[in-house]
């Protein structure tokens, strides 16, 4: 596969939210899937204390081509001050399924 796939986490307070940001981002061609997990429990430093937290896990599909889009596009509709946005490459995989990635996530 020429085209380098990433998956890209991120949480959200709610599964509403993560479901609404997820159908943009994907309706915006940002993203070719977004999976839903609706309740993970977060526990995390913030402002010097240790916080925690019902999210929800939205894990993206997409192409390396279009993260910069995607990041700034999630950075927009997030609403959190300082959101998880992780990408890791995909470094093997089924190739019909990274060709239905590209596919689905082109300019």
């Amino acid at each position: 596969m020429a085209e380098e796939i990433l998956v890209v986490l991120s949480t959200f307070p709610d599964v509403e939210m993560a479901r609404r940001i997820a159908e943009k981002l994907v309706t915006q061609n940002l993203a070719a899937c977004a999976n839903i997990t609706a309740q993970v429990e977060s526990i995390y430093r913030w402002q010097g204390k240790i916080e925690s937290a019902t999210e929800a896990l939205a894990v993206f599909k997409l192409t390396a081509n279009r993260y910069a889009a995607f990041e700034k596009a999630l950075r927009a509709l997030h609403p959190y001050k300082v959101p998880e946005i992780i990408a890791l490459p995909v470094t093997h995989g089924s190739n019909e399924y990274l060709r239905w990635v590209c596919e689905n996530c082109a300019e």
